[in-house]
């Protein structure tokens, strides 16, 4: 297979790992590849986003933020 041929998969500077057990439950958020904390709300990842001068317009969008185990409404373990 060639590069051409091959899927495209981004790279967006911030990931939201999935939902670790706590009180209250958490995520874990990269940017940039480097953990940079944990996040117990979406509005957690605005204020890290920020810190980092990345503007977050559309947090639905993948080319911005990797969601992984959930999307930006999940904060609890199923």
């Amino acid at each position: 297979m060639t590069e051409i041929s091959s899927p495209y998969i981004s790279h967006p500077r911030i990931m939201v790992l999935g939902v670790q057990p706590g009180n209250p439950p958490f995520r874990i958020v990269e940017i940039d590849g480097a953990v940079i904390g944990e996040a117990k709300s979406f509005t957690d990842v605005l204020v890290a986003a920020a810190a980092y001068g990345i503007p977050v317009h559309d947090a639905d969008d993948p080319e911005v933020v990797r969601w992984v185990g959930g999307d930006k409404h999940t904060w609890t373990r199923r």
